[in-house]
């Protein structure tokens, strides 16, 4: 093996809110011998990410930029709002972006959404991430409106979220670089996809050895093969013409 030569491996982006844990293991099942690494980006640096070849795919927001990124969109999360659990929010199981119009709502620098116009009253400051954000709904300070995942991800016992039925909603998706879609990409598309092992699609599989033209070896035995009941035939055959007529 030359200096340049380097075993396969596989790099996978994600980012806050995904958890690919189910799709890992598939891949450790199939592909035992190509290691898997997960690398964690936030949201905003993704696309830089897979742009720098630091990772051969991942799991991002959208959107991306279709003119340099492949991606399959997987699913569309719901949006909730984060609250302390004591908080008038909580009598409702739903409520609009209308209802928060009179609540502070934080706006963090690494917001998913892109908003128009970001609901309810402005914070003095944007904190700088989601989990800066999250403290201070904790302290009381304002609410904060996320994608169902990251809710769950800054989980607290003091805090619970309720679902926003008319704000914009978050879409995950795999996503890699048009011009990088190597056998391993293939591979891990497959796997996301649904795929089985044989499966004809995704990376080519070795075409099945056609079977030769002809006849069926074993008929063609049968017909060779003499028929027990041959020679009783032609005896029942003699049976029935008789001994030949003496002569007188």
């Amino acid at each position: 093996m030359t200096g340049s030569e380097s075993s396969p491996s596989f790099r996978l982006a994600y980012v806050p809110g995904v958890t690919p844990a189910k799709w890992v293991r598939i891949w450790n099942e199939r592909l035992p011998d190509i290691p898997l690494t997960l690398v964690a980006v936030p949201a905003a640096d993704a696309s830089d990410v897979l742009r720098g070849g630091d990772a051969d795919a991942g799991f991002v927001r959208l959107p991306v930029d279709r003119t340099f990124f492949s991606a399959i969109p997987l699913y569309t999360e719901t949006t909730v709002v984060m609250v302390p659990k004591d908080h008038l929010v909580t009598a409702a199981e739903e409520v609009s972006v209308e209802d928060l119009a009179d609540e502070v709502l934080f706006h963090p620098l690494d917001d998913v959404f892109d908003w128009e116009r970001p609901p309810g009253r402005p914070a003095v400051e944007r904190p700088a991430t989601t989990e800066d954000a999250v403290e201070l709904v904790a302290a009381g300070v304002g609410l904060l409106v996320v994608p169902q995942s990251l809710a769950r991800l800054h989980h607290r016992r003091d805090l619970t979220y309720r679902t926003v039925v008319d704000a914009p909603q978050s879409s995950v998706a795999l996503s890699w670089p048009e011009e990088a879609t190597t056998d391993l990409v293939e591979d891990f598309i497959g796997i996301v996809r649904g795929r089985t092992v044989n499966s004809t699609r995704g990376r080519t599989q070795p075409a099945a050895q056609p079977q030769p033209k002809g006849k069926r070896p074993e008929a063609a035995a049968a017909r060779r093969k003499p028929s027990g009941g041959a020679k009783g035939t032609r005896g029942a055959r003699d049976a029935k013409r008789g001994k030949p007529r003496r002569r007188s």
